[in-house]
């Protein structure tokens, strides 16, 4: 099997081509700029075509949450014409695309979980982008998967992680948001849940159950708490320490708008493919143990 997956520099793309060289039957091939370049839609096809995929994963983004608000013609040229170029590029070449969206299609006012089937309302351009291209997706190839995630983290690029235990280097203390809550989420646990999945549609040519699917962590957290756990981690192992002060959100304001609630029900997910995201901490704990190694310095300065 063979995924093409767009971005170079992404977390899920790097998580991805690493997982597909831990011996399972599955090539991952990369296509980023400036071969593909999600702002400019003539050069999706012909990168993608050369790629020759059996599917497409959908992981490129304009991913700057506060810029976006200054910069909304080019997320959305990104994050929904981009991404609704990529599936009518998955169309002509006869295969299902994998596309990741995001928590942030909610307004974080529910009391609970989100689940599939609730109400989307973004709170700023960013959430508005990627809701605009979960819908050009779907329009655009009906076979699809999408993927909300949420809080991801990585040994790769840049990421909660890996700024606090920069920030731990330099500093005692550390202010983190306290009353923002969800699931984080392992880009090495979403690239093993879309190897998963991915073998699943290649397997089965008469797949019927493609649609919107919720994939995070399992349990819940607040900012202040994964900080901590981090940290907690990074100090048994010997790593920088620090200790977290709970502040607000009204603390620390943004440009734009977070949802006060991201957490999200994988049971969907679960459900249709038998696969579940390992717990948040103990996920947490290998990727801070690994940034812990002789990757740390190089790592966190990335």
């Amino acid at each position: 099997m063979r995924l093409a997956v767009t971005g170079r520099e992404g977390q899920v793309a790097a998580s991805l081509i690493e997982a597909a060289k831990g011996g399972r039957d599955v090539e991952v091939v990369a296509v980023g700029r400036p071969a593909l370049d999600l702002a400019r839609p003539d050069t999706v096809f012909s990168a993608l075509e050369a790629a020759r995929p059996d599917i497409v994963v959908s992981a490129a983004a304009y991913t700057a949450v506060d810029q976006a608000e200054d910069e909304k013609e080019l997320a959305f040229a990104v994050n929904a014409t981009g991404a609704g170029k990529v599936a009518e590029a998955a169309v002509g070449l006869g295969v299902p695309i994998i596309h990741l969206s995001t928590d942030y299609v909610f307004d974080g006012t529910k009391d609970g979980a989100y689940v599939e089937t609730d109400e989307t309302a973004p709170l700023g351009v960013y959430g508005a982008s990627k809701l605009a291209g979960e819908q050009a997706v779907a329009a655009a190839n009906p076979r699809h998967l999408i993927l909300r995630t949420a809080w991801v983290y990585s040994p790769f690029g840049k990421n909660f992680v890996k700024t606090m235990l920069r920030l731990a280097s330099d500093r005692d203390e550390i202010s983190v948001v306290a009353d923002q809550w969800g699931n984080p989420t392992s880009a090495l646990d979403i690239a093993d849940a879309i190897l998963h999945a991915a073998a699943r549609l290649e397997a089965d040519k008469n797949f019927a159950a493609f649609g919107v699917y919720h994939l995070a962590g399992e349990g819940e957290t607040n900012w202040s708490g994964f900080a901590r756990h981090i940290l907690d981690t990074s100090r048994a192992f010997g790593g920088p320490r620090a200790s977290v002060r709970d502040i607000t959100t009204a603390d620390y304001p943004t440009k734009a708008r977070r949802p006060a609630n991201s957490r999200l029900s994988s049971a969907r997910f679960k459900g249709v493919f038998g696969w579940t995201t390992p717990e948040w901490r103990e996920s947490a704990e290998r990727v801070v143990r690994r940034l812990g190694g002789g990757e740390t310095k190089q790592a966190l300065s990335a």
